[in-house]
């Protein structure tokens, strides 16, 4: 039977402004494909710029039959995904939907509004936000209060890590529902517009392509790439609107290098190019939820680093390479190993293609949410 389903937790969809407006968007246009009704609620007037991927614009649209609802917000840093989430519980709540799906920790804080109003509610854990280095002892705080009112009141828990389960059955006694994020496997693209706009060609660089916030590590990586031996270039591809002090200091350790290009947020063909002609992907991370730029550089076949936190090894299962999180001297040996070694790095490639290929595809992702929404219900 269909489904009248409502989605909150996200800054805009259409747009690539982190991982969970990428979920949102496929988890809701294939849903409607499938034959439900689906709303989500985009934020209003949001201070995220077209540039860093705000993409969507204001008001009410339909997207691929997605209904699409502009929310209002507070824009200002620490607010607007606070007033958004209670504002988009409200109108969700005038409307009457089967199942309210939250997404992240800090907007499932309304969600006990919904509960108490008799409205199914599934909460999916994109990751544990509270130990990320960007929020203050205030943000820490309400995003905590947001986990423990999922695991009080939602119907329905999704995490996407085996880890994160593991913590939320040894912390909270709560069982959840494990349920990855997917990707398609892609095509390669010549190097063109990238070859235009910064002269990269393919196999000339090695890729990191991430936000640029603490928890992600990019600073390790700098120091690692400054002491190997090789005429391949860094390419740094990510917003910096989140914590514009780590980006100023990310800029001062890039300074006087001319073989680090930093591109700023990309997306559309150049995003295709850049994951296509990379050497390498590089992700150290301290904190992930589920990296979903990990999943698309595997789509691609690229050989993939990774600090050895459990969110992306599980990930990687085997098919690429882990260096202990933090250990700058760690990461510089695989990456002097990796450069050198061509042939390891073309059988990484494939492995990793073939595993996301297997085991991460959105549409079975979706069919399983949907069986999450059917359990809640009944």
């Amino acid at each position: 039977m269909p489904l009248k389903i409502a989605m909150i937790g996200h800054k805009r969809v259409p747009s690539r402004a982190g991982g969970i407006e990428v979920v949102v968007g496929e988890l809701a246009s294939r849903m409607v494909a499938m034959g439900n009704d689906v709303t989500i609620y985009n934020r209003r007037d949001d201070f995220v710029s077209e540039a860093e991927g705000g993409g969507a614009a204001d008001g009410d649209f339909t997207w691929k039959g997605v209904h699409v609802r502009s929310t209002p917000t507070i824009n200002k840093a620490g607010l607007a995904a606070v007033s958004s989430s209670f504002t988009a519980t409200l109108s969700a709540i005038i409307h009457r939907p089967d199942v309210i799906h939250y997404h992240a920790e800090g907007p499932c804080v309304p969600l006990v509004l919904a509960h108490l109003l008799g409205i199914r509610t599934v909460a999916t854990i994109h990751g544990l936000d509270w130990q990320r280095a960007k929020w203050g002892k205030f943000a820490s705080a309400y995003i905590k209060l947001g986990e423990r009112i999922a695991v009080r009141f939602a119907d329905e828990v999704i995490v996407l890590s085996r880890n994160t389960q593991d913590y939320f059955r040894e912390t909270y006694g709560r069982e959840t529902r494990f349920i990855t994020n997917g990707t398609e496997r892609m095509p390669r693209f010549n190097a063109e517009e990238i070859k235009q706009r910064w002269g990269l060609t393919r196999g000339s660089y090695l890729l990191y392509l991430s936000r640029i916030v603490p928890e992600k590590g990019l600073h390790y990586l700098i120091d690692a790439y400054k002491g190997i031996n090789t005429y391949k270039k860094l390419v740094i591809a990510g917003g910096t609107l989140d914590s514009p002090e780590y980006a100023e200091k990310i800029k001062e350790m890039v300074k006087g290098d001319d073989r680090i290009i930093m591109t700023g947020f990309v997306t559309g063909r150049a995003l295709q190019e850049l994951y296509s002609n990379a050497l390498l992907y590089v992700l150290p991370s301290d904190v992930e939820g589920m990296p979903l730029s990990l999943l698309e550089a595997m789509s691609y076949g690229l050989a993939c680093v990774t600090s050895d936190i459990p969110e992306c090894a599980e990930v990687l299962d085997g098919n690429g390479v882990t260096f202990p999180r933090g250990d700058v001297g760690a990461l510089r040996q695989v990456l002097q190993e990796l450069v050198m070694d061509p042939l390891r790095i073309y059988d990484l490639g494939r492995s990793a293609s073939r595993h996301v290929g297997i085991h991460y595809n959105w549409d079975s992702v979706t069919v399983r949410t949907l069986a999450v929404y059917e359990e809640a219900l009944t």
